[in-house]
């Protein structure tokens, strides 16, 4: 299907009646059955001697490609993923899942790992693929999904670039952005929300303790062994293994709301009221953002849920919306002189 194709107009999302709630809109979507995508898997060796994997969804390459950032601890297999994946097979789109150092089955190779402010890296993996599409001489558009952990480092990198970033790509969606960080780990450390915290902490805790393995004295496995909130993880990992003083540090230098007014390309930020990861408190207002970004708060939906009826339910209307906005900007690309890109550099992402 060609972009001029596409139905552009998605109706405001409604939750069906039967599911009602942040956490059952968040938690039911993800024990939905999951469909298979023949993925091509493609691993990129870096310079500082570790690596990152990409998931490809193959099609030919005039075909509008569609790069995805998962979430914490996520990947190609994750439901949100999957649901876009889908929608992109059917349109004849490409896509491309590009799973963060350590998310993608296999333990990456040094001791940093991923995190949520992490924009060099997004500004590497985003030149390369531009650099690829370049050389390969396609004009199709190029658009980027980023979901949860992943939108934050995504938008976080669209606002220090500004216009710049618009000489690699014509459309951004964040969905479920954790866009203040500290007020994120705030509330997932209290009452019902400490069930989401304590399955992030089963994978962060194993991958961590599992790196001891491989790098000794990293930190103390006894207190990373007992954290059991978010805010005490990242102060004995997330924080020192990727250059920040602490906790506090680490959360007001990586959250991507600040650079939200800074924006140039086209972005829409689709975060739900009931968003159990977010208060929305904390959401952004319209004048603490750039013309180019489009703010979506439905009432509900929950966490990268969004879950459409009839029963057991669909994960469609989040798919429609974003390649519906894609569909409008469409055009960018078509406008966009070819050797825009002759004067990128590609280089490798901080160790």
């Amino acid at each position: 299907m060609k972009i001029s194709s596409l139905p552009l107009r998605v109706k405001p999302y409604t939750a069906p009646a039967w599911l009602r709630g942040g956490h059952a809109q968040t938690i039911y979507p993800y024990l939905l059955s999951r469909p298979a995508i023949a993925y091509r898997r493609e691993r990129w060796e870096l310079e500082d001697g570790d690596f990152i994997d990409i998931d490809w969804l193959d099609n030919p390459a005039d075909a509008p490609l569609v790069i995805l950032f998962h979430g914490l601890e996520g990947g190609s297999c994750s439901h949100y993923i999957l649901s876009i994946m889908i929608m992109l097979r059917d349109l004849g789109w490409r896509g491309a899942v590009v799973h963060f150092r350590g998310c993608s089955g296999s333990p990456n190779r040094l001791p940093r790992a991923y995190h949520a402010g992490d924009s060099a890296e997004i500004d590497w993996i985003l030149r390369r693929i531009g650099g690829q599409n370049k050389l390969a001489g396609s004009t199709a558009p190029l658009f980027v999904v980023g979901v949860s952990l992943g939108g934050n480092a995504f938008l976080k990198w669209l606002g220090e670039q500004g216009k710049k970033a618009c000489q690699l790509i014509d459309g951004a969606v964040a969905v479920s952005v954790p866009l203040d960080l500290a007020a994120a780990g705030r509330v997932l450390a209290s009452g019902f929300n400490l069930l989401y915290t304590r399955h992030f902490l089963d994978t962060l805790k194993r991958k961590a303790l599992e790196k001891l393995d491989r790098h000794p004295h990293l930190f103390d496995a006894a207190a990373v062994a007992a954290c059991s909130t978010l805010y005490q993880f990242d102060n004995l990992v997330t924080a020192p293994l990727h250059g920040f003083r602490d906790t506090e540090d680490y959360w007001s230098r990586s959250s991507s709301k600040p650079w939200l007014k800074h924006i140039q390309v086209p972005t829409l930020v689709i975060n739900a009221c009931n968003d159990p990861f977010m208060p929305p408190s904390a959401l952004p207002k319209p004048d603490e953002v750039s013309p180019a970004v489009t703010l979506e708060f439905p009432e509900e939906g929950g966490h990268a849920g969004f879950l459409n009826s009839p029963f057991p339910g669909r994960l469609t209307w989040l798919p429609e919306r974003i390649v519906g906005f894609f569909g409008e900007q469409g055009s960018c690309a078509a406008s966009r002189p070819v050797n825009e890109l002759s004067d990128l550099r590609i280089s490798n992402p901080i160790s």
